[in-house]
């Protein structure tokens, strides 16, 4: 961990961010590329997974994010710390809520009269990995955020919480590139469409991430309100995407134990490493 934190250090921290949000979403196709090996999976399985996805995010939220933001939001603004964290959380979720409404796409589990956003003609393929490219917009934010806020020298955030972060959303990549890929592949889409597809899910996370990092970088006031602006995103998509998509059959109480033991995982990582 030490050797890998240094080489962090030691880079330009925009490329820093660009690199783990790289190694998250290969993650995400490495998870994806299961369906050249697997026939089928049981639904039960692919809700504990998204399950456990939203368990990472909701505990990333916290550990990694929103709690570094009231810190720093004390010592920024002693009179009024709750107020940067409580703006960028709320803008965070109203972000993602824009976009939920104006992006066409359709969650995971969803008939495909049931698509959001703007009306369309795009296939359902698109619409399933429109959705998931949703839910990684604020993973990259965060881990570039991070980044940055690292590479500032700010109190309370490191490269080690960077990289436990990074790590976190990549473990919960690998099971959702799985659980995007499969019902492409059980609604008739091709191996190698159903893995190209799963993978392309995550491509925004590298472009996230590098905005996160420069925001930061070039605009340090602003380090509360980023973290806790990811935070809300994150957020918004757990609850608004996630979760429903585990609720549509009757494998429900898998689902929550997934959820418990990413929100777990996460949090270890986040206390060891952090």
């Amino acid at each position: 961990m030490k050797e890998i934190e240094d080489f962090f250090m030691s880079i330009n921290p925009v490329l820093a961010a660009f690199y783990a949000t790289t190694f998250t979403w290969l993650l995400t196709a490495l998870g994806a590329s299961l369906v050249f090996f697997i026939k089928s999976a049981h639904r039960g399985v692919l809700d504990a997974m998204l399950g456990f996805t939203g368990g990472v995010m909701v505990a990333a939220s916290f550990w990694s994010l929103l709690n570094p933001a009231i810190e720093l939001s004390e010592k920024q603004f002693p009179n009024f710390p709750w107020l940067p964290a409580a703006v960028g959380f709320i803008t965070g979720a109203l972000f993602l809520f824009f976009l939920d409404k104006k992006l066409p796409h359709l969650h995971l589990n969803f008939m495909e009269n049931e698509s959001e956003g703007v009306k369309t003609q795009l296939h359902k393929t698109t619409l399933l990995v429109l959705a998931i490219t949703l839910h990684n917009i604020p993973e990259g934010l965060a881990v570039g955020v991070l980044f940055g806020a690292a590479a500032n020298g700010i109190e309370g955030a490191t490269f080690s919480a960077a990289i436990a972060l990074a790590i976190g959303i990549g473990i919960q990549n690998l099971p959702e590139g799985f659980a995007v890929a499969m019902p492409l592949r059980r609604a008739g889409a091709s191996k190698f469409k159903s893995f190209w597809y799963g993978q392309l899910s995550a491509i925004v996370e590298p472009i996230a991430g590098i905005i996160g990092a420069v925001a930061v970088i070039y605009v340090e006031p602003m380090l509360p309100f980023a973290l806790a602006f990811a935070a809300g995103a994150m957020i918004f998509v757990v609850v608004e995407e996630v979760i429903p998509e585990t609720q549509r059959d009757k494998y429900t109480d898998l689902a929550v134990l997934g959820f418990i033991g990413g929100f777990t995982v996460m949090m270890i990582l986040d206390v060891a490493l952090g």
